[in-house]
C-alpha cells in the first residue's frame, strides 16, 4: 500500500464521527444539541448515557491511534509522509466529510495521535495535565494548552526528534484554532481556587 493511500486512510479514520453516530443510533439524540454544540465525546456524555459517552471517547481516541501507530511502529514510516499521516486524523475529525466538513475540536483525536506515536510516554502526561487544567481553569481551551505544554516538555526530555516536534507544532496550532473562541478570553481560575488564593492573600 502506498504512503498516499495510508494518508487517506488516516484522514478517513479520523473523520468517522463516532460521538455523533453512537448517541444517534442508541439514544436517538443529536449531541450537537447539547452543551457547546460540538460533535465530540464530551457532548456524547451530556446526551445522557455514560456508557455511550465512554465508548464514543474510546473510539475517537482509537480512530487516530490505530492508523498512526501502525504507520509509525509497524510500517516504520518516517519523514514528511509520517508527518502527514500523523496530522491526518485530526484534520479528518475537524473537517469531517460525514458532517459536511463541520467536525469537532479534536482533543480525543490528538490524544490518540500521541498514543500511536509514543504509547504512554507523551499521552500519559497529557491526560494528567489536562485533568489538572480542567480542575483549575473554567475554560477547557486553557486546559488543552497546559496539556500541550506538558507534551512539549516530555518530548524535549525523552523524544526530541524533529519529526515528533514538528507534529507537536502542527497539532498544537490545530487545537488553538479549534479552541480559538475559548482562548480569546484570558484564563480564569475556578471559584474554589479563587477563594483559596483570596484567603491566603489576606
Amino acid at each position: 500500500m502506498s504512503v498516499y493511500a495510508w494518508i487517506l486512510i488516516s484522514f478517513l479514520c479520523g473523520a468517522f464521527p463516532f460521538s455523533v453516530w453512537l448517541p444517534m443510533i442508541f439514544l436517538g439524540e443529536d449531541v450537537r444539541q447539547y452543551g457547546d454544540g460540538n460533535p465530540g465525546a464530551t457532548n456524547a456524555f451530556r446526551a445522557g448515557n455514560n456508557l455511550i459517552g465512554f465508548l464514543a471517547l474510546l473510539l475517537d481516541i482509537s480512530k487516530a491511534a490505530a492508523p498512526v501507530g501502525i504507520a509509525f511502529h509497524n510500517l516504520q514510516i518516517r519523514g514528511i509522509a509520517m508527518f502527514l499521516i500523523a496530522i491526518a486524523p485530526m484534520l479528518g475529525h475537524i473537517f469531517s466529510p460525514f458532517l459536511a466538513f463541520k467536525g469537532g475540536k479534536a482533543l480525543a483525536a490528538n490524544l490518540g495521535i500521541w498514543i500511536g506515536l509514543t504509547l504512554w510516554v507523551a499521552s500519559l502526561p497529557a491526560v494528567v495535565t489536562v485533568v489538572i487544567g480542567i480542575t483549575l481553569f473554567t475554560s477547557p481551551g486553557w486546559a488543552v494548552i497546559v496539556a500541550m505544554l506538558a507534551i512539549f516538555i516530555t518530548l524535549l526530555l525523552w523524544l526530541p526528534t524533529p519529526l515528533l516536534l514538528s507534529i507537536w507544532a502542527a497539532v498544537t496550532l490545530l487545537l488553538v484554532w479549534t479552541h480559538r473562541a475559548e482562548l480569546r478570553r484570558p484564563p480564569q481560575f475556578r471559584g474554589w481556587l479563587t477563594k483559596f488564593l483570596g484567603r491566603h492573600k489576606s
